[in-house]
């Protein structure tokens, strides 16, 4: 039954759209099922339950933390998960970055969008995310054609010294944590950006929705940072749509593990 649901779903799925596996409340048993299947990405959003898993899956997993992360659980997450895709306050994203400081690791994220019509939803606004990306990628204020009303002259989030992210120790940052050399964000990558639409059958407003964290992506990747190239949207029963509009990694578990369980 998994089997036949992954095979489905990466025939439909275009070449270059990764599969996250949402694995969240699922038995390992299960998860298991897919890995042997050829399921590498599994996607979860319990610290506790990620980090249970873990020692249990064979280490070849990519683990894809997807849920809202409390900054007093880092530990059970970041030093096993490829990426942390629910990046979604200023608070998270430097408590990520001093972990990463402490541990000599430079952790990929996702900044979140807060994307559709929920109050509940977590997220940064667009000109959040712009903002950011100016004062840590070293992309000037003007170039964004926005002006920030956020008050990020004093923060510590800022960087001086306009150092592009890199993925592993050989990138311009982490070369910096290697030396010994503080520097504010230093530790995290920007990977790109997540986002889930608003809740509802109404496919056009599903749609508006991944309509304009396309165009935020897309308004980004066009100031040529070398590793900000993921778009995570769309998941059961939306994936179709997130394709349409750019996706390049969609979350899905019903469509492959049925209903969870709890």
């Amino acid at each position: 039954m998994i089997a036949d649901a992954l095979n489905q779903l990466r025939a439909a799925l275009p070449s270059g759209v990764q599969l996250v596996a949402v694995s969240k409340f699922h038995p390992v048993e299960r998860l298991m099922e897919a890995y042997d299947a050829g399921q590498r990405i599994f996607g979860e959003n319990r610290p506790q339950e990620l980090a249970a898993k873990v020692p249990q899956m064979p280490s070849d997993v990519q683990w894809h933390f997807i849920g809202h992360l409390q900054t007093n659980k880092l530990k059970l997450v970041l030093p096993y998960a490829a990426l942390v895709q629910s990046v979604d306050s200023f608070h998270l994203l430097e408590a990520i970055n001093n972990w990463g400081a402490a541990n000599n690791k430079v952790i990929d994220i996702l900044l979140e969008l807060h994307l559709g019509a929920e109050e509940t939803k977590q997220g940064f606004t667009e000109d959040e995310i712009l903002s950011i990306i100016a004062s840590s990628e070293g992309v000037p204020s003007e170039t964004l054609h926005f002006v920030s009303s956020l008050p990020l002259s004093g923060s510590s989030l800022l960087r001086n010294n306009g150092q592009p992210a890199g993925p592993s120790l050989s990138s311009p940052r982490a070369a910096k944590v290697s030396e010994g050399t503080p520097s504010p964000l230093a530790n995290v990558n920007f990977r790109g950006l997540m986002g889930m639409a608003t809740h509802t059958e109404n496919e056009a407003l599903i749609e508006k929705d991944f309509e304009r964290i396309e165009k935020l992506f897309n308004k980004i990747k066009s100031f040529g940072l070398p590793y900000f190239d993921t778009l995570s949207i769309g998941m059961s029963g939306d994936w179709p749509l997130a394709v349409k509009h750019g996706a390049t990694m969609v979350r899905i578990g019903t469509d492959i593990f049925g209903p969870r369980e709890y």
